[in-house]
């Protein structure tokens, strides 16, 4: 059978963050967390799309506690307004998912100045995780979830000189890479942050039916962004489906940091653990990874950790 929602352990009392909460794969996330118990905090950019969500939620699940709060992963200001106010609130994190993200947009720059893709997708999650990280460390057993893509295999030559691909753009490669770093973070953070308990992981959602898609081809109405649209909307599995690999990461008693969830079969199914492979598990290259971070954002885990 696999392991689906209903193997989720009760998890009242508990806290749990998850960025994109308001839509796709982490409105099905925040549903389920909300359903055994949970109380979730949303990170959205679009409050009244969180508020709709919101409403749907309470509406299926009585007796869910929601928190929605503005966070824009493209800017290091609202980020840090956001985990400020979260921190005030909750100065215990039990769960944290970095599930928003954008996906093969045209050429552009966050707020920051850092292309939109790595800067919104990799870098803005790792400051939300460094901002959180004494909050997630004042619990037993946090849980730190990224979510990664099957499009880790389109990165190219993934040439973190130019993480941020400077003259050579590449929508689909530009979101390759983000994502390949996001499945290397999450190792990464794992290996640096076992010792005191914390567990990362990452999750492949497979091809899930979500506004990811379609936001896309309206971002850059492309060939390719047109044919994943549709082959998503004809292929894919229901987003429910998709959001089960980082749910049980995150809740699976038996679950082991440093690992990968994805569906049984690539794209579809059950969620398992799956190998990584040596040219993603790149102990020289993550370490690149997370300097690189640590200097763009001027966030390092030394700072967190006092």
């Amino acid at each position: 059978m696999g392991w689906k929602a209903s193997n989720i352990p009760d998890l009242t009392g508990k806290v749990a963050v998850v960025t994109g909460g308001n839509g796709g794969l982490g409105l099905e996330t925040v549903r389920q967390l909300a359903a055994h118990g949970a109380h979730v905090v949303i990170g959205a950019r679009n409050l009244d799309k969180a508020e709709a969500a919101r409403k749907q939620i309470e509406s299926t699940v009585p007796g869910a506690t929601l928190d929605i709060r503005q966070l824009d992963l493209g800017s290091l200001a609202s980020i840090a307004e956001f985990a400020r106010a979260v921190k005030a609130v909750n100065p215990k994190i039990d769960m944290l998912f970095n599930n928003a993200g954008v996906m093969a947009v045209k050429e552009g720059k966050t707020a920051d100045g850092f292309e939109i893709q790595f800067g919104t997708n990799v870098l803005g999650h790792f400051a939300l995780t460094m901002r959180l990280l004494p909050a997630l460390l004042a619990t037993p057993s946090p849980r730190v979830v990224s979510t990664t893509s099957t499009a880790r295999f389109q990165a190219g030559k993934y040439d973190l000189s130019n993480a941020h691909m400077h003259g050579c753009y590449d929508p689909w490669q530009a979101y390759g890479m983000s994502k390949r770093a996001d499945l290397q973070f999450a190792l990464e953070l794992n290996r640096r942050l076992a010792a005191r308990g914390l567990a990362a992981f990452a999750a492949d959602p497979g091809f899930s039916k979500t506004d990811l898609q379609p936001a896309s081809a309206r971002a850059n109405a492309g060939f390719m962004q047109r044919f994943w649209r549709v082959a998503v909307a004809l292929t894919g599995q229901p987003a429910a489906m998709g959001a089960l690999p980082q749910l049980r990461a995150a809740t699976d008693p038996a679950a082991v940091g440093g690992t990968l969830y994805t569906p049984r079969w690539i794209t579809f199914g059950a969620p398992i653990v799956r190998g990584v492979g040596k040219r993603i598990d790149n102990p020289a290259q993550m370490t690149q990874l997370w300097e690189l971070s640590e200097h763009e954002t001027g966030l390092t885990l030394d700072a967190a950790l006092e």
